[in-house]
């Protein structure tokens, strides 16, 4: 381990040299020209890596990379799961340029996650100059996982299925690694009234806002935080003019799960929600997106195995939850052993103060490569 740490120093260099090119190429999600330009630049490194490359190629969203890495071997073939698409909308590096200062890597995109792609590929280089790789490594980096992978989804499922780990190059949590993430689920209510004068014809009316606040309190009291269950009223709206009984309202409802078992459950709640006034009508759309990722027995084994390597490499590696979601969800969810926040270490992820602390790169690159080693 102490090998793979010299040469992961010896590659800092160039390894921020590597997130850097990324975060100057912006990849928002609704932009498929600038994530596909993004992922022809990791296409290249790739090749450049003797990768065995594939495109998949979407019309509406970004094109989703998949490289293979060592032999064509299955036994013991692991998954390197990644984003290229961030939040950030294009031109924002004019505000929030890539630069290094305080010890920190700056920039749109640097911890979430374009230094975890940079780190899986120097950990994959590594490796492959030393002559280790002695078993087959899959990356797959989807294109629109920052708004709920709706086209890469079957493509992860796919590949982990054929895989007997899977590492996912997401944010540490702090300094620890992930061995659960939340689910995911968001639902629209919307409420139809009637409109009346609210001083003339008071009694003809039927407020759609005063339906929708008791559906919002009705929803809001499924919160059981003993089960890790929240049910949030993210935004709402309704109604025209302060002398109108509002005809028409609507909210939007964000709901984490810790449970697999909870997301059945909620989802029959929501569907068998009904107005209190009878001559309102609800229409309530939407569902669970992401599964939990829970924290199994072969997740807790790959984590200890981390745990032990990061103690040779010198440093103590924690475990975390966390109630965001990534696409180790879904692996996690097909029964996969799956370890999240296996990326860099920094702070402000989706926020203006994002940035990668380099100190960590080496060491968490090094014990990235000795799991893949291993």
């Amino acid at each position: 381990m102490r090998a793979l740490l010299a040469g992961a120093r010896c590659k800092e260099p160039a390894l921020l040299d590597l997130v850097q090119k990324l975060v100057k190429a912006e990849s928002p999600s609704d932009d498929k020209a600038g994530v596909d330009a993004c992922v022809a630049l990791v296409a290249g490194w790739a090749k450049g890596l003797s990768g065995r490359v594939k495109l998949h190629r979407q019309k509406e969203f970004g094109n989703v990379l998949e490289a293979r890495f060592g032999p064509k071997t299955k036994a013991g073939r692991v998954l390197l799961l990644g984003h290229l698409d961030t939040v950030w909308p294009a031109g924002t590096l004019r505000k929030m340029p890539c630069r290094v200062a305080d010890g920190r890597l700056w920039g749109p995109g640097t911890l979430d996650m374009k230094a975890g792609v940079a780190m899986a590929f120097t950990a994959i280089e590594i490796l492959t100059e030393a002559n280790l790789l002695e078993r087959e490594v899959v990356v797959l980096l989807n294109s629109e996982e920052e708004i709920g992978s709706p086209v890469s989804r079957p493509i992860t499922e796919r590949l982990a299925g054929e895989c007997e780990a899977v590492y996912v190059l997401e944010p540490a949590q702090g300094l620890a690694y992930k061995t659960a993430r939340k689910g995911t689920g968001s639902w629209r209510i919307d409420v139809k009234g009637v409109a009346a004068h609210a001083g003339v014809d008071f009694e003809k009316g039927a407020s759609a806002l005063l339906e929708l606040a008791h559906a919002m309190e009705t929803v809001s009291d499924w919160t059981d935080l003993k089960r890790g269950l929240t049910v949030s009223v993210g935004t709402a709206g309704g109604g025209s003019k302060t002398n109108v009984i509002p005809a028409e309202a609507w909210a939007e409802v964000d709901v984490r799960i810790a449970r697999k078992a909870d997301g059945a459950r909620i989802e029959g709640k929501f569907a068998m929600l009904r107005p209190v006034d009878k001559r309102c009508s609800l229409m309530v759309r939407g569902g669970v997106n992401r599964p939990p990722m829970e924290r199994t027995a072969g997740t807790v084994k790959l984590y200890r195995k981390a745990r032990a390597l990061a103690g040779e490499l010198g440093f103590t590696l924690e475990e975390a939850a966390t109630g965001g979601a990534s696409d180790g969800n879904f692996t996690s969810a097909v029964g996969n052993p799956t370890l999240d926040g296996m990326g860099a270490v920094g702070d402000g992820a989706h926020a203006a103060h994002e940035s990668v602390v380099i100190e960590h790169l080496a060491p968490r690159t090094a014990l990235l490569a000795g799991m893949l080693l291993r």
